[in-house]
């Protein structure tokens, strides 16, 4: 089982040592958690912190594909579990919803939820090519799902 979050803070040379620890903090437990989730089918880290080109103000940006993405939004207890801070928007996009979260220290943590199929190969949706070239580095990925995925859109 590939479960990989804290090395987020390695990653994060454009922020300070303490942003750089609660980044890896912030990942680590969400991949850990997942990897405890039956629905889970796999945890990617996107954007600015998986290129490892995260700045003072970037936030972190995680997409969980689930078998049942639907019960997210049927019961916010996962919410709790996870203890992101104040969640400061809701938002769909496309098939994933968004619940963007703000902790005590101001960092944004967005967590994105959608289904397996999202990571399709074959043939790669265009929306999901723009978000893994963009940057994505699995953190849970046990069927190797989410490479293939990023080898696919290589």
């Amino acid at each position: 089982m590939n479960v990989d979050g804290e090395r987020c803070a390695e990653r994060a040379a454009g922020v300070s040592p303490q942003r750089a620890a609660e980044m890896g903090s912030v990942t680590g437990r969400v991949a850990r958690w997942a990897a405890g989730r039956g629905d889970a089918a796999g945890l990617l880290l996107v954007g600015s912190c998986a290129r490892g080109a995260a700045r003072a103000d970037s936030d972190v940006d995680l997409l969980l594909l689930s078998t049942a993405p639907d019960g997210y939004a049927a019961d916010d207890a996962w919410l709790r579990e996870l203890s992101l801070g104040e969640v400061v928007r809701v938002r769909a996009w496309g098939p994933l919803t968004e619940w963007r979260h703000r902790t005590g220290s101001g960092l944004e943590v967005e967590l994105c939820v959608g289904p397996a199929d999202w990571a399709r190969t074959d043939p790669v949706d265009a929306g999901t090519r723009r978000v893994v070239t963009d940057g994505a580095r699995p953190l849970y990925d046990p069927a190797g799902m989410l490479e293939a995925l990023i080898r696919a859109c290589g």
